[in-house]
């Protein structure tokens, strides 16, 4: 997977996107980012992407379709079927993240982004690393 990965992140509330792209095109410098802000034709929208994202972060309670009905589509995908997939949720509870990890999230990640820790998480994730950090 490249050194400056392309990134898929779908989310709904303005503040994360805001965060997100701040984040990953100013600080880290990255080129190929795509932030949607609903599910709406998620799949088809996702596979116009280009590049092919490296790594799709989902947020997990969005409409119309949630952050476990987005992945059942990506895993469903021959496209997508190998994709790294990260959820991302201000819920983390310990229920919510057995049921991230039993529906198979490759990660999760807990909402406010932490800015100091997310570039070293996510050069680990881009080699395949599982990431829950789900402390806030």
């Amino acid at each position: 997977m490249p050194a400056k990965p392309s990134i898929l992140y779908v989310e709904d509330e303005a503040r994360s996107r805001r965060v997100m792209r701040l984040l990953l095109q100013n600080s880290m410098k990255l080129e190929h980012v795509t932030i949607f802000e609903d599910s709406s034709n998620f799949m088809e929208r996702a596979k116009a992407v280009t590049p092919k994202p490296d790594i799709i972060f989902l947020d997990i309670h969005i409409a119309p379709h949630n952050g476990f009905q987005m992945l059942d589509m990506i895993r469903n995908s021959q496209y997508f079927k190998d994709q790294i997939v990260i959820a991302l949720t201000a819920s983390v509870m310990n229920e919510e993240v057995r049921k991230l990890q039993q529906a198979g999230f490759n990660g999760c990640l807990a909402k406010p982004i932490d800015m100091d820790v997310f570039p070293d998480l996510l050069a680990r994730m881009v080699q395949g690393e599982a990431i829950w950090h789900i402390t806030a």
